[in-house]
C-alpha cells in the first residue's frame, strides 16, 4: 500500500520566517515611578485624584550635582498640564517636602497650580522651604503637618556677581514677586511676612525665620494643621462643591 508524502517542502533561503508584529507596550505605573519618581495619571476605574510629588531640590535652569534629590520643573509642568486635560481627573494634591531651589522654577510651578480649573489642596510634610512657600500656598487649601517646618528668608544669589547696583535692583525685584504672590494667595500680611523674612537671631549665620506647622497657621501663611487624611476629605468636598453648580444647571435645563 503506497502513502502519500506529506512532508513540506524545505524553505529557501529568500524566505524569513513570519515574525508577530513589535507591540509597544503600555509603560506602567511602576516604570513612570521609576523614571519620574511619579504614579501615571489615573486611567478607567482609577482614583479621580490625581497626586503630584515636589520633593528635594527644585532644579531650575542648570543641572544639579547627581548625588542631589532634584524635582525638575520640566517634569512637573506637563504633568500638571496633562492632570487638568483630563478627564479621568477631578483633583489634585500636592505632596510638598523640598528645601527650596531656583526661585523663578519654583514660581513657574506655583504659578502652574494657581492656574487649574480643578480643586487643589497641598500637604507639606517634613519641609516647604525657601522657593517652596510660594508652591505651598498656590492650591485651593493647604495644609501642613505639625512637625513640618517652612523657612522664610530673602533671595540669595550665588556665584559671580557683576554690575553690584543692577544686581541688587533685580533681587529686589524678584523678592517683591514672591512676596506679592505669597501674600495674594494666602492669609498673611505684607507686613507680617516681610517681619519674618528680615528677622535676625532665628538661623545660624542667616537672615529669616523657621516657622513650625502651628505658627503658619497662625499667622495666615498656610489654612491647617493636618496630614493625608484630612487633605483627602478637603479635596473631596470640593470636588463635590464644584460639581454641584454643574449637576444643578443640568436639571434647570
Amino acid at each position: 500500500m503506497m502513502t502519500q508524502n506529506t512532508r513540506r517542502a524545505p524553505m529557501s533561503e529568500t524566505e524569513a520566517p513570519e515574525q508577530a508584529p513589535a507591540v509597544n507596550p503600555e509603560p506602567t505605573a511602576l516604570d513612570t515611578l521609576k523614571q519620574l519618581g511619579q504614579m501615571n495619571v489615573p486611567q478607567g476605574t482609577e482614583s479621580n485624584i490625581f497626586c503630584l510629588t515636589i520633593i528635594g531640590q527644585i532644579e531650575g535652569h542648570l543641572v544639579l550635582p547627581p548625588q542631589n534629590k532634584t524635582t525638575k520643573y520640566e517634569h512637573i509642568i506637563p504633568q500638571l498640564v496633562a492632570a487638568e486635560q483630563s478627564k479621568q481627573v477631578d483633583g489634585i494634591m500636592i505632596i510638598l517636602n523640598t528645601v527650596g531651589g531656583d526661585v523663578e522654577a519654583g514660581l513657574a510651578i506655583a504659578e502652574m497650580i494657581t492656574s487649574l480649573t480643578k480643586p487643589t489642596v497641598t500637604v507639606v510634610v517634613g519641609g516647604g522651604h525657601s522657593i517652596g512657600v510660594p508652591i505651598a500656598v498656590a492650591s485651593t487649601y493647604s495644609l501642613i503637618a505639625e512637625s513640618a517646618t517652612m523657612t522664610i528668608h530673602p533671595i540669595r544669589l550665588n556665584g559671580l556677581v557683576i554690575g553690584v547696583p543692577q544686581t541688587f535692583e533685580y533681587m529686589e525685584k524678584m523678592q517683591e514677586r514672591v512676596v506679592r504672590f505669597v501674600t495674594s494667595h494666602s492669609r498673611i500680611t505684607e507686613e507680617r511676612f516681610k517681619e519674618l523674612m528680615f528677622r535676625t537671631g532665628e538661623l545660624n549665620r542667616d537672615i529669616g525665620t523657621a516657622v513650625g506647622g502651628l505658627d503658619a497657621v497662625k499667622y495666615g501663611l498656610m489654612d491647617e494643621v493636618g496630614g493625608i487624611g484630612q487633605a483627602l476629605a478637603k479635596l473631596n468636598k470640593l470636588i463635590d462643591e464644584r460639581k454641584q453648580p454643574v449637576e444643578a444647571e443640568g436639571i434647570t435645563q
